[in-house]
């Protein structure tokens, strides 16, 4: 069989939303890479909130790990492009292990993309409400799929000593090693709104001591000596794998000449533009286009020479008015589009080329008005 370098890895998952994972993930890359390790940060799924903690933990870009969106045949490769020259790969994971896309089966699943790395999972138990109940939650969790590794848990939330001997006690009945346990610590929670936490670029100073408090509570609670020879034990990676690359692409379209494709192209950024996959922007690089950024709060100009523009994602309904304000740079972001530039816009940058938001004017680009609504919705 042919399998691929193999890079010391595991996957942080729980149960459930709000069990604790990021604190953990988050926590567990701050605490590796202060021992001097260079820590490899992803996540599963879109989420671009959380990665942001990730790279304050690390001083690495964080990465997605989306089967969905690049199809399972892409994880391995993208996990190894990330993990290059790292000495450990933390993997956080998104909603209740087994949760994917709805009706998809395992599809996007923090569980195909432990399998797909053939890493060994790390479970969070949210152990606030119960004590010998939760030998059934993991027995449960390790026996519904065999092809998944369970190699730890890490109980969250302990109330007290004599909690934590009831749940040690309860976990070692079901054969799986307790690899640590944090007691409630008000001092690691982090605002949150709709989406998940507020993003690390609307809170950097703040976020830095968050993240600092969780690394601190992870140190502290669990055994890191084995958390990295769990990951050292993950072997290599399966089926050939060869790292990601942004390779050359085509330098023109085949219905527009050389010319006129765009050679600089200006990336929205900023505290309401956050949302964005690094890989974006090294596939412009390696088609030849000079990535720029700018921030449509501050700068009232596109950056000089802007042939193309990108407007990711973000919460631009949090910063509508100071959107609305920069009313210069509204224009110009008009203007451009009106000359017939390519611009490629996703979620908030829609909603930021629109005639409206919530009331408020917007570039115009879009004849369309558009305002936020009470109700969430989330999925694919």
């Amino acid at each position: 069989m042919v399998t691929s370098p193999a890079v010391p890895r595991l996957v942080v998952a729980a149960p459930s939303s709000g069990s604790g994972k990021t604190t953990v993930a988050t926590g567990l890359m701050a605490a590796l890479a202060a021992r001097g390790f260079a820590v490899s940060p992803h996540k599963v799924g879109p989420d671009y909130i959380d990665p942001g903690y990730h790279a304050l933990a690390t001083g690495r870009v964080g990465r997605n790990l989306d089967a969905y969106l690049c199809g399972p045949e892409l994880v391995g490769p993208l996990f190894l492009h990330g993990a290059r020259g790292c000495d450990i790969a933390v993997v956080e994971g998104v909603m209740g292990l087994y949760d994917g896309a709805a009706g998809e089966g395992e599809l996007a699943s923090t569980a195909q993309v432990a399998k797909l790395l053939r890493a060994p999972v790390v479970l969070v138990v949210d152990a606030s409400s119960q004590s010998r109940s939760v030998a059934a939650l993991v027995h449960g969790f390790v026996s519904f799929d065999p092809e998944v590794r369970i190699g730890g848990v890490i109980l969250n939330k302990v109330g007290s000593d004599r909690h934590e001997a009831l749940l040690r006690e309860a976990v070692d009945s079901v054969g799986v090693p307790v690899l640590g346990v944090l007691r409630r610590a008000a001092r690691v929670d982090v605002p949150s709104r709709h989406l998940g936490l507020v993003p690390v670029a609307e809170r950097r100073a703040s976020a830095v001591e968050a993240v600092a408090a969780m690394a601190a509570q992870v140190a502290g609670g669990c055994d890191l000596e084995a958390l990295v020879g769990l990951a050292r034990a993950a072997g290599p990676l399966p089926g050939g794998s060869a790292p990601w690359t942004p390779g050359p692409m085509p330098t023109h379209h085949p219905t527009r000449s050389a010319e006129k494709s765009p050679q600089r192209v200006a990336v929205a950024g900023g505290a309401a533009f956050t949302f964005s996959y690094a890989e974006h922007s090294e596939l412009l690089a390696a088609a030849g286009a000079e990535v720029v950024t700018f921030d449509p709060l501050r700068d009232e100009e596109l950056p000089e020479g802007t042939d193309g523009l990108v407007i990711g994602g973000g919460f631009p309904e949090v910063y509508a008015s100071e959107l609305s304000a920069n009313e210069a740079l509204r224009k110009c972001v008009a203007e451009l589009a009106f000359r017939g530039a390519p611009v490629a816009a996703e979620c908030a940058g829609l909603l930021y080329l629109c005639r409206e938001l919530d009331g408020l004017p917007m570039c115009g680009v879009l004849d369309a008005s558009a305002r936020m609504s009470e109700r969430l919705t989330l999925g694919y």
